[in-house]
């Protein structure tokens, strides 16, 4: 079977980089375990797309990461082959932030 490919809209590196700026500031190396939780959960995501449930009416999918309060919003083009992660954010965000459109 062929592998999912990666497509992250253009403001999930803002949601990152702000993330992780706040946990460095709070404390050095904080930010770099975001970023390692974060990974974690993209290749669990990767290895079973369909093991976090659908939370929204356009199929989005929410994947709590590990020791963060934050979600990764994705949504799975199966004929496609693509897993659209469309935002990483706090989970007491707003929800109308989490579902971005390609």
């Amino acid at each position: 079977m062929n592998p999912y490919t990666f497509v992250f809209h253009a403001a999930v590196s803002e949601d990152t980089d702000g993330a992780y700026r706040w946990y460095e500031d709070k404390q050095h190396g904080l930010g770099e375990r975001f970023l390692a939780s974060l990974y974690h959960k993209l290749t669990e995501i990767a290895l079973m797309p369909e093991a976090f449930g659908v939370k929204s009416k356009k199929n989005f999918r929410e994947a709590l990461l590990n020791d963060f309060p934050y979600v990764a919003v994705y949504k799975i083009y199966v004929k496609k082959r693509i897993i659209y992660i469309s935002s990483v954010l706090h989970e007491k965000r707003h929800p109308k932030l989490k579902y971005r459109r390609i």
